[in-house]
């Protein structure tokens, strides 16, 4: 149990960049790396890994996931939207994360959006889900526990982390199913409008 709680410690899984973290002043794309770098830094696997480079934020530029740059800066709500695609990106594809912040680029290239509020909703939801997911794992490494009790084998140590990884995986699973399916739900709905 205490293997579990240290392990959730080193995840960083608080990790978001706040409103408050965001220059209010336009940032080259270097500066855009170096922020984010700084931010979700500790929470990379290894040191190979990277946060966020300029092929990926080229990338993400021409697959049209946030509205144009003016300048080669970057705004406030382009920051924003990195973020967002930054949390995205470990689950979704590209096009998906395209399909989902389509609506929310579109009303920001006519300026009829409030991201910075949209934003902070996101970040009080990703704080509760953080919180829920600290109890749910607790309790998973107790389930996983007494399924492994019940074997006969005397490697039970890795027996239950394989376990484990086995029933996160699954989750993970459930709930990137289940955001894909959200995400064709709206692309449905972009169609309709196109017709």
């Amino acid at each position: 149990m205490e293997q579990i709680q240290a392990m959730i410690e080193k995840l960083g899984l608080e990790n978001q960049i706040t409103l408050e973290e965001i220059p209010q002043i336009d940032l080259y794309m270097d500066q855009v790396i170096q922020l984010f770098e700084n931010k979700f830094g500790s929470s990379k696997r290894n040191e190979e890994e990277k946060v966020l480079t300029k092929t990926m934020i080229n990338n993400y530029a021409k697959g049209k996931l946030f509205f144009p740059i003016k300048n080669k800066k970057y705004s406030k709500e382009h920051l924003i939207l990195i973020s967002l695609i930054y949390q995205l990106k470990g689950v979704l594809s590209i096009n998906d994360i395209k399909e989902t912040l389509f609506k929310i680029n579109e009303k920001m290239s006519m300026n009829q959006f409030n991201l910075d509020g949209f934003y902070e909703s996101y970040l009080h939801v990703a704080n509760k889900n953080v919180e829920n997911f600290r109890l749910d794992v607790v309790e998973k490494s107790k389930d996983v526990k007494k399924e492994i009790d019940l074997l006969e084998d005397a490697e039970k140590g890795d027996l239950q982390k394989i376990l484990m990884i086995a029933s996160l995986v699954n989750m993970s699973n459930l709930y990137r199913r289940a955001a894909e399916k959200l995400v064709d739900e709206i692309s449905i709905t972009q169609k309709r409008k196109e017709k």
